[in-house]
């Protein structure tokens, strides 16, 4: 069964986000609570403050799955709803077929770290 990643809003303000970082890579079994990439929200357009709003987030699978095709690098700004990456329940499946479902995913708030694009710019 393919599966589909997309980028989904997580604040209702929310209109795109930033890839920081991949944890993983085609062809990549991936087990439940595997990472698979971190973005930032950066609300600054639309909250007029001194300081921007940005806030980073991980999204982890909560299924078995192989990823077939990552769509986005490190640095991509991508807008709600965005095709973000393929995957598959079994290695070898069609990609021409269309996605069956949304994969399972969890997102959750997390710290900025070195290993992100924006490295310590922040």
């Amino acid at each position: 069964m393919i599966l589909h990643v997309t980028l989904t809003a997580m604040m209702p303000h929310m209109r795109d986000a930033t890839i920081e970082c991949l944890h993983a890579g085609p062809g990549q079994r991936l087990a439940p609570g595997s990472r698979l990439l971190d973005f930032s929200v950066d609300l600054g357009a639309s909250f007029a403050q001194d300081c921007p709003p940005i806030s980073f987030h991980r999204m982890v699978l909560r299924e078995p799955v192989f990823l077939r095709r990552l769509d986005v690098a490190a640095g991509d700004r991508r807008d709600v709803g965005a095709l973000l990456a393929l995957l598959s329940t079994e290695p070898e499946e069609d990609l021409s077929a269309p996605p069956a479902r949304p994969a399972r995913l969890s997102s959750a708030a997390i710290m900025h770290h070195a290993e992100m694009w924006t490295g310590g710019l922040r």
